[in-house]
């Protein structure tokens, strides 16, 4: 059967490719399912809180900055004192995220199984990592982006570190330990994202007894919740553990919108560059294709004032873990 070839040429300083120069290689179903693939696999929009989808770049939040204030009024005369409210403003700003799979034309014609089958799932992945990654730990986070996670709570002292001779135990569920200081924010715990070597971590710690205290049996699976409060483990390679064991917090307030949903092109012509400005594949004389899909999406940490903690500076809806030293402590005092 004969290959049918698209003319599209990449951008090469005299022509462009614009929106109705690329037809769409994947139905409006497939590029659906991406993105509920993509809110899956990424730690961070499975727990952030998803906002209606935006209608232009920027995004303005008004968020709660001064509380009202009541008083007494002294007798039967005294005098009705007044206060008042007011709002600050946070901007969500959408970014653009893209990848682009090469795929030799060879292996498209000779392959016996579902290619899109096998590139989907990559796809996921790549975009569930990078959104992880800048969100969280501030990795490769574009300018107009606010400040990652760990970094928003290790501004305010919300940082708890273990060493080799604490307690994890107590560094967790202790009067200063990592739920106690997104308490003393005026928050409450809903969810804990953790690298996966802290499940190693809670299966070691015992009681006072020397009995586990998160597994009770070796025939059923460990349930990972602290306080009431869901852990989950990301997987998707974004989680750097040389900057954060745990992240806990109350995730309603971290908030994102899209901009827009994950877009395809196919492209038959054209070249992909290195970061170095390289020419990693020439698709017209490497007889490959190229598929390019893109989103746009932005993220905001709210955090309006409340009773608890008035002081923007040190209110912060997240607390980080950090590792001190390799090993840990055990409420038995064992290693």
């Amino acid at each position: 059967m004969k290959r049918k070839r698209m003319d599209l040429r990449l951008f090469d300083g005299t022509s462009i490719i614009d929106r109705s120069g690329a037809e769409s290689l994947i139905p409006t179903q497939e590029s659906n399912e991406i993105i509920q693939g993509v809110v899956t696999q990424s730690a961070v929009l499975s727990r952030g809180r998803k906002l209606p989808n935006m209608t232009s770049r920027q995004y303005k939040m008004p968020v709660l900055d001064m509380l009202p204030i009541s008083y007494f009024v002294n007798g039967d005369t005294g005098q009705k004192q007044t206060t008042t409210m007011a709002w600050d403003k946070k901007f969500i700003i959408a970014e653009e995220i893209a990848v682009i799979v090469p795929i030799p034309e060879a292996v498209i014609d000779d392959a016996a199984y579902d290619i899109w089958g096998e590139i989907r799932p990559r796809i996921v992945e790549a975009f569930g990592k990078t959104i992880d990654g800048a969100v969280l730990f501030g990795t490769e986070k574009p300018a107009s982006w606010r400040e990652c996670v760990v970094k928003t709570a290790t501004d305010a002292g919300s940082v708890v570190t273990l060493a080799s001779s604490d307690n994890l135990y107590d560094k967790i569920m202790g009067e200063d330990g990592v739920i106690a200081k997104v308490e003393s924010s005026g928050y409450f715990v809903n969810g804990h994202m953790a690298d996966i070597s802290m499940r190693a971590k809670l299966r070691g710690l015992r009681d006072t007894t020397g009995q586990p205290i998160f597994k009770s049996d070796m025939q059923n699976g460990t349930s990972y919740s602290l306080d009431g409060s869901a852990m989950n483990f990301p997987n998707n390679g974004a989680f750097d553990k040389s900057k954060a064991l745990m992240i806990s917090g109350d995730f309603s307030q971290l908030v994102y919108a899209i901009r827009q949903d994950i877009t395809f092109k196919l492209f038959t012509e054209g070249v992909v560059q290195n970061p170095d400005k390289s020419i990693a594949y020439n698709l017209m004389q490497n007889d490959m294709v190229a598929l390019r899909a893109v989103m746009r999406l932005g993220w905001e940490i709210p955090n309006p004032i409340n009773s608890l903690q008035k002081d923007k500076k040190k209110r912060c809806p997240f607390s980080v873990l950090k590792q001190g030293t390799a090993s840990v402590t055990n409420p038995s005092g064992q290693e």
